[in-house]
């Protein structure tokens, strides 16, 4: 089974790409495309989509405003969304993941980073551009006043430390599973572990909550 794409932007130029970049993706389809933010929910709502790719400066309804939609803290049923954007600006950035994207990535960044941010979405991992995780997050997590974050029902394990750090580097299960020598079996088990102790419902939130308490910090995930 392809995975199925809608796409929005309010150019057409970058539309057409992004689509065919897309489609000449073995087991990548576009099955939709979208003018405006609007459209863009309308859409995903009547296609349902595996992953929505969104710009965020569209009229009508810009990306944030489509994302908060379909995949909020209020949305019961949340589609997997990836912000893309000429705009490497941070409240970009953190407003795109608090309204409940799974990634985000500028323009630029190339058609093989774009092709996993779309496979890492589809699969329930998030993908965030190198360039901007570390700084984005670090830096967000130590500004103005914020409510103090949710401790863990229970404690994390030395294991799940070690987990939720490689995860808020921006590292896929793969990656974390060939880091700390274990299966992929078992990092989705301590993700999951971990999704439910801190009360995260995807990989970003969790990655928030290690920058917010201190786990990882701004030069952690620069490496």
């Amino acid at each position: 089974m392809s995975i199925r794409v809608l796409v929005a932007d309010d150019q057409e130029i970058v539309r057409t790409g992004l689509t065919m970049i897309l489609n000449a993706q073995p087991g990548i389809e576009v099955v939709g495309e979208a003018e405006d933010g609007r459209r863009a929910v309308e859409l995903a709502r009547l296609l349902r989509p595996d992953v929505c790719l969104f710009d965020i400066r569209m009229p009508g309804a810009d990306g944030i405003e489509a994302t908060r939609a379909l995949a909020g803290p209020d949305v019961g049923d949340p589609l997997a969304v990836i912000v893309i954007t000429t705009f490497d600006l941070d409240e970009y950035v953190y407003a795109a993941l608090r309204a409940g994207a799974r990634g985000f990535l500028l323009k630029n960044a190339g058609v093989d980073l774009l092709s996993q941010a779309v496979r890492a979405a589809a699969e329930g991992d998030a993908l965030i551009a190198p360039s901007v995780t570390a700084r984005l997050l670090g830096a967000f997590a130590r500004t103005g006043p914020r409510a103090p974050a949710p401790q863990p029902v229970d404690p994390l394990t030395d294991r799940e430390e070690q987990v939720l750090a490689a995860v808020a580097r921006g590292r896929t299960n793969g990656e974390v599973a060939r880091e700390l020598h274990i299966s992929l079996s078992t990092v989705k088990t301590h993700i999951a572990g971990l999704m439910a102790k801190l009360g995260a419902r995807n990989r970003v939130e969790l990655a928030i909550w290690a920058y917010e308490t201190g786990r990882v910090r701004n030069r952690d995930g620069l490496g």
